[in-house]
């Protein structure tokens, strides 16, 4: 079973978009496994965003990413980063697909409302800068059948 972090970002936060955005990925068949409402520190974005570090948006990238709470979020399925990723829609909101969350929600390349791992190596070492291995719960559901095959 794969994990991937998720997070929805300031924007996502105060638009009020955090339930409908949880939905599309349960309405996925994903697992939510950890989730906590906090506020990004500047360190902890520098080091969540450290691949970006010498590009120009970096500092606007920290600034708005640390500027008010946001939801982070452990996602468990199988494939699940491809899954979240595909849901999540391309970086800019304007050319994302519809049913897509960016595309149907989001306006503004910089205001893209979330944010998910790109890889299951970035999704570990991401997943380790929000989350204790403690906070993210290992449970059974009922409904699993009836979302994969065994």
């Amino acid at each position: 079973m794969e994990r991937t972090l998720f997070l929805v970002k300031p924007d996502g936060l105060q638009r009020g978009l955090v339930g409908e955005i949880i939905s599309r990925l349960e309405g996925r068949g994903l697992k939510l496994v950890a989730m906590k409402l906090m506020r990004m520190e500047e360190d902890q974005a520098r080091r969540h965003y450290g691949e970006h570090v010498d590009r120009p948006f970096f500092p606007g990238l920290v600034e708005f990413i640390t500027s008010g709470p946001l939801v982070a979020m452990v996602w468990e399925a199988d494939n699940a980063v491809e899954i979240v990723r595909g849901t999540i829609g391309g970086t800019d909101p304007v050319s994302s697909a519809p049913g897509t969350i960016r595309g149907d929600l989001g306006v503004n390349i910089g205001r893209n409302l979330v944010h998910g791992s790109d890889s299951t190596e970035s999704a570990q070492r991401e997943i380790s800068l929000f989350f204790s291995p403690q906070e993210i719960l290992d449970y059974s559901r009922s409904v699993d059948p009836w979302i994969t095959e065994p």
